[in-house]
């Protein structure tokens, strides 16, 4: 039996945020680390103990360098990271705060990966050996350039039999809902697995959960994204509701074969959101491949998408153990001794 690789694909970013909750008016000193979609779904999977390899395009200096460290000490493979262009992109976060949201700042215009050629990128090679190809809606949004190499990659790798899983991830600020339609309706068909929340089936396909009748709305959305794209083997979302200031409450679903599979829900205070998506799509591709059930599947991704919300920065610091730990032991919240 062949042994399971991941190739994920996207851009590696350094996130900016300033220390203390402060707002960027105020701001005199800004936290730095580095984090992006497919690269923190890279660093989930390492840590589960999965051959993972990150593929995008990273400045040759200090910076480009310190951005390849931060996914190497994890034990993500970089050897099919290109090196060239000036810069890095970069995005500047404020922190949600009691009633204050979240606010983004991208800067991300000219970076090496924002200016990468279709010819920097060695399908055949990159795909040797490997097993699934992960992706997010991010990655073609960053230019013209990159939505033909996304759809590139996604043909190559359907050629040579690889399972190819997307996170829909409509971001507004990248592109507009009638591009996003445009570009997603052509690459969607050549995926299996399929993350996608109301947002992004609002933004990116024009969906009106509103019409859905007798069905709960993640599951309405994802039937109708399976009678857009038969070819989605399922569609899993994940999903966090406010209950109050600092409580949330997190969910999530697989839709497969026409039935829906609910997780448990958790009520959990938020240290760090950012990536737990990222987490729960790991935690996607590490049940699948793993032969999971589709009950437990859900169980386990729900349960790593919980877990990134205790851990700071992008990256999800836990292992499988952790997670299993979690989402099936009644001892989940115990001290470890």
């Amino acid at each position: 039996m062949q042994k399971e690789k991941i190739i994920t694909f996207g851009e590696l970013m350094m996130r900016l945020s300033p220390e203390n909750n402060e707002r960027f008016t105020q701001a005199h000193s800004y936290e730095a680390v580095y984090g992006g979609g497919e690269a923190n779904t890279a660093v989930s999977l390492s840590n589960f103990g999965v051959d993972v390899d990150y593929v995008t395009k990273l400045p040759c200096h200090p910076i480009g360098q310190s951005a390849v460290n931060s996914l190497r000490q994890y034990g993500v493979g970089i050897n099919s990271i290109v090196r060239g262009g000036d810069q890095i992109g970069i995005y500047f976060l404020e922190k949600k705060t009691s009633q204050r949201p979240t606010n983004v700042i991208y800067n991300r215009a000219g970076s090496a990966f924002a200016l990468a050629k279709e010819s920097d990128f060695d399908w055949d090679k990159i795909f040797e050996g490997a097993t699934w190809f992960h992706f997010s809606g991010i990655t073609p949004a960053i230019s013209d350039e990159m939505a033909k190499i996304t759809l590139i990659a996604c043909k190559k790798a359907k050629e040579l039999g690889l399972t190819i899983s997307c996170d829909l991830n409509y971001r507004s600020k990248l592109w507009s809902s009638e591009k996003a339609c445009e570009v997603m309706t052509e690459i969607c068909k050549y995926v299996d697995v399929c993350i996608a929340n109301e947002d992004d089936a609002i933004g990116i396909f024009s969906m009106d959960p509103s019409k859905a009748e007798n069905v709960e709305k993640n599951a309405y959305i994802a039937g109708e994204l399976t009678k857009m794209f038969p070819n989605f083997k399922c569609v899993a979302s994940v999903w966090r509701e406010e209950r109050t200031i600092t409580t949330f409450k997190l969910q999530s679903m697989i839709y497969k074969d026409g039935k829906a599979y609910y997780s448990k829900e958790y009520f959990m205070n938020i240290l760090d959101y950012i990536g737990a998506g990222d987490a729960y799509c790991a935690g996607i591709i590490y049940s699948f491949i793993n032969d999971y059930d589709t009950q437990k599947a859900v169980e386990f991704a729900n349960a790593a998408s919980c877990l990134k919300h205790t851990v700071s920065g992008d990256f999800n610091l836990v292992t499988a153990e952790e997670v299993n730990k979690l989402a099936f032991s009644k001892a989940g919240n115990e001290v470890s001794r």
